[in-house]
């Protein structure tokens, strides 16, 4: 589902539909206050770092996921991944095999994350938790949960992305968040904005006076693959939160774009729908092409013939994350 347009006009003029929908917000917002003020039912024996956001639907969570990981196995840690799986049917909690588990099994980012480390599903975070210390984790990487209180978490990292920031303020359905700024911000140890240097000034403008916590900022970069993007016609599609900025990283590239096809957060890729796509490109004379999380979905007989472009996290302020977040695990 594309998140409507009125979610992203500004606080100050959100719009008659926001304005309509504002009190169905306000009961939102309520609700997500009460669960959030229970206390944690389990207080694991290793740190937990849970990298949450505010906002419905994409912010940048799997980057940060995987470069947090790539930080703490460089730092001699031994961290695992535990994510409910989104969409996907396992139950659990069970370690996620990338040579065994299908995306539509596992869901696509706990399929994607595997890559780097131990990652873990389970619909319960509890039993979840558990598994992974047992399977010897001395750091769990909690991917979204920042919403449940069931775990006492040792650090909390809300992402958002900059260009978007926190949209009108409002709540689902009047706005993207599931929580309101104020009450989520108070409990998070660190807000980690993503994108350009041209996003970071707004946002920090019209957001930065409501930040209580530490504020540090990053940006997605394609990891370079020795492929000159200039040569060729591309066809691009993505099944991410935000499908644009994957069309906007090609761009940037300097890929010659001639379609593109957003689709859904997460969404099945057929055959058939791969088979469209595959037709339409030929028309064009170009080469399909598609995000990394997207290529985790593909099915075995596509993988060949489409191009994935994978992008990293790039902390603007790499050194003092870490100090914070080891200095963290160690007081635990």
């Amino acid at each position: 589902m594309h998140a409507p347009n009125f979610w992203y006009n500004s606080p100050q003029r959100p719009g008659f539909s926001a304005r309509i929908l504002a009190p169905l917000g306000q009961i939102y917002g309520l609700a997500t206050a009460w669960r959030v003020a229970r206390p944690a039912s389990l207080t694991p024996c290793c740190p937990v770092i849970c990298i949450g956001n505010l906002n419905a639907g994409g912010t940048g969570k799997t980057p940060t996921v995987i470069a947090l990981l790539n930080m703490l196995i460089a730092a001699g840690r031994n961290p695992h991944v535990l994510s409910k799986g989104y969409g996907g049917t396992l139950t659990g909690p069970i370690r996620v095999d990338p040579a065994r588990h299908r995306a539509e099994e596992s869901g696509d980012e706990p399929l994607l994350l595997a890559a780097f480390a131990p990652t873990w599903v389970a619909k319960s975070r509890s039993a979840g938790v558990e598994a992974a210390q047992q399977a010897g984790a001395d750091v769990i990487l909690l991917d979204d949960g920042f919403q449940d209180p069931s775990i006492k978490k040792t650090v909390s990292i809300v992402v958002v992305d900059a260009a978007l920031g926190f949209g009108n303020g409002r709540c689902i359905p009047a706005g993207p968040l599931r929580e309101t700024v104020p009450n989520g911000l108070r409990r998070a140890d660190i807000l980690l904005s993503i994108g350009e240097q041209a996003a970071q000034t707004i946002f920090a403008r019209s957001w930065g006076p409501m930040v209580p916590c530490r504020h540090f900022t990053a940006r997605l970069t394609p990891l370079q693959t020795g492929l000159d993007w200039s040569e060729g016609r591309y066809f691009a599609f993505a099944g991410i939160g935000q499908p644009e900025k994957f069309f906007t990283t090609l761009k940037r590239l300097g890929a010659p774009i001639v379609g593109t096809q957003p689709l859904g957060d997460h969404q099945t890729l057929t055959p058939a729908l791969l088979k469209r796509l595959q037709n339409q490109a030929r028309a064009l004379g170009a080469q399909l092409v598609t995000t990394e999380k997207d290529a985790v979905r593909l099915p075995q007989a596509f993988k060949r013939d489409i191009l994935t472009v994978p992008v990293r996290l790039e902390l603007s302020e790499f050194d003092a994350v870490q100090t914070y977040l080891l200095n963290a695990l160690n007081r635990a």
